[in-house]
């Protein structure tokens, strides 16, 4: 009976380190499941929900029996991101009418608590300095296991769980064709690739700390993986992060090898070589200048990224070399052909070849050739529809922004996103709860004279890769990455606090 009474002590006074340590190693682990769904949007409960769920509900029985405490200062600044994000989701759904489904801007909301509250969870379980250490190495191990799926997921054939589309989130396991860039546990490939950007410096930090070369074979391997995702906008926010750290803290040798390795899997990846080079391409296409309407001509392969249609003319000739003439007017041909069988499709018609060629022909004779540079598909649709549609919610709502879930599941750039959700107000609020966990950070790591002071230090250049990539993605949304960096953020500025107090 004494042995049970004890054990059940022991739980009692470690239920959220075992909680937080199981979170931990599951959330980046475990694959994109869903177990049910929201109606109208393919956001998905999922197993880490309900973990959470728990986590919060042991962690608010904790605090009320006094077993653990809240970093005051913190919570009132998240709590106040919270009301503004409440407030907008109020604004939005009865004065402005921008939110349509009520349950959505809702789930919006609490999806920004539920991936921040974690932070609280992270900070009470930093009792000791041991216990920072105890976590990180979880989260290099996860890291590894991360890795090692990656690679199979490459040459081996293990399968993903994407949720990159509303078909794709439905958890159909997918074998990668050998093109396809790799997710590994992850929903996306630029998941993936913003969790490895955020940890990277860190696992410096660590070898710097530590000295143990276990931690930079850990950050070369990373390097590796980071290639395979053939994500272009992490892959410059890994070398604005480290190379600028290895700099500062002068460390040449690292930082060449750093650079050789990175050079290396750069050049024998097509797949990111190819994305890399046609980001912006000298182009032929095609324009109505009384319609605006753009038919670029190209061959639509899995293999490269296509051109959009967002383009720059530019004072250069236009081609007139008769086999090229006659080649981009047939893939013209081609993609207005495609165009008009769609546009008869939503319409429930079927078009005879006779209609198709008289459409194709008055179509074709009001199109004229011009020299132009293009983007890809992927910058164009930002540049286009995306970032236009929450600069235009931000401006007609500026206070407030247009509410949660008003501008659809993805801006692909969390900037734009939260002017264009919360406006102003939520934007400020959120970036001083940032400012201030850098200056935290920033001022701890000032106050150590050892070694430890670099792996606090890399923590900030983790920070800094996470906020380039929020240029081009989503990354505070994205749950995984999302939990990684509260949870990791609360350890750290736990374990600052710990420092002061002592």
């Amino acid at each position: 009976m004494k042995k049970l009474i004890k054990s059940l002590a022991w739980i009692d006074s470690n239920i959220l380190k075992l909680l937080i340590s199981l979170f931990i190693f599951l959330n980046p682990l475990y694959p994109k499941l869903r177990i049910t769904n929201v109606n109208y949007t393919y956001i998905s409960i999922r197993m880490e929900d309900f973990l959470i769920g728990l986590i919060f509900g042991v962690f608010a029985l904790q605090l009320l029996r006094k077993k653990a405490q809240v970093n005051k200062k913190y919570f009132f600044l998240f709590l106040a991101f919270w009301a503004a994000a409440f407030i907008s989701f109020l604004s939005g759904y009865f004065l402005s009418k921008t939110i349509v489904i009520r349950h959505l801007g809702l789930l919006h909301v609490l999806r920004r608590i539920e991936y921040m509250g974690p932070f609280f969870v992270a900070f009470a379980c930093i009792k000791n300095r041991k216990d920072l250490f105890y976590y990180l190495s979880l989260i290099w191990i996860t890291a590894l296991i991360v890795n090692v799926y990656g690679v199979g997921q490459k040459f081996l054939g293990w399968p993903a769980v994407q949720t990159m589309n509303p078909e794709y989130s439905k958890g159909y396991l997918l074998f990668l064709t050998p093109e396809a860039r790799i997710s590994s546990t992850f929903g996306g490939h630029y998941d993936l690739a913003a969790y490895l950007v955020f940890l990277m410096p860190m696992m410096l930090g660590m070898y710097f700390f530590r000295e143990k070369v276990s931690y930079l074979l850990l950050f070369i391997f990373s390097i590796f993986i980071l290639v395979l995702t053939a994500s272009r906008i992490s892959y410059i926010a890994y070398l604005v992060a480290v190379v600028p750290f290895l700099l500062i803290l002068k460390k040449p040798k690292i930082l060449l090898i750093a650079l050789v390795f990175t050079a290396l899997f750069t050049l024998t990846s097509k797949n990111l070589t190819s994305r890399i080079s046609r980001t912006f391409q000298v182009k032929q296409i095609f324009v109505n200048s009384q319609t605006g309407q753009v038919v670029v001509p190209q061959k639509i392969t899995s293999k490269e990224v296509p051109a959009g249609t967002f383009y720059l003319p530019i004072n250069k000739p236009v081609d007139t070399n008769p086999a090229v003439i006659q080649n981009n007017q047939a893939l013209a041909r081609q993609k207005i052909l495609e165009d008009i069988r769609t546009e008869a499709s939503k319409e429930g018609k079927v078009l005879t070849t006779k209609e198709e060629d008289t459409l194709i022909a008055s179509i074709s004779a009001e199109l004229k050739p011009i020299s132009t540079v293009v983007s890809d598909i992927s910058f164009a649709t930002r540049l286009q529809v995306e970032w236009p549609r929450a600069i235009h919610a931000f401006i007609r709502h500026p206070l407030f922004g247009a509410g949660p879930s008003s501008i659809t599941e993805a801006t692909d750039n969390d900037y734009l996103r939260w002017l264009g959700e919360f406006g102003l107000v939520g934007t400020v609020i959120f970036v001083v709860v940032l400012l201030q966990i850098f200056k935290q950070i920033l001022l701890y790591a000032k106050s150590l004279k050892g070694k430890e002071k670099y792996l606090i230090l890399s923590f900030l250049f983790g920070l800094f890769g996470l906020l380039v990539n929020a240029t081009y993605i989503d990354v505070f949304e994205a749950s995984k990455v999302a939990f990684q960096f509260w949870v990791m953020t609360g350890l750290l500025i736990g374990h600052a606090s710990l420092k002061n107090h002592e």
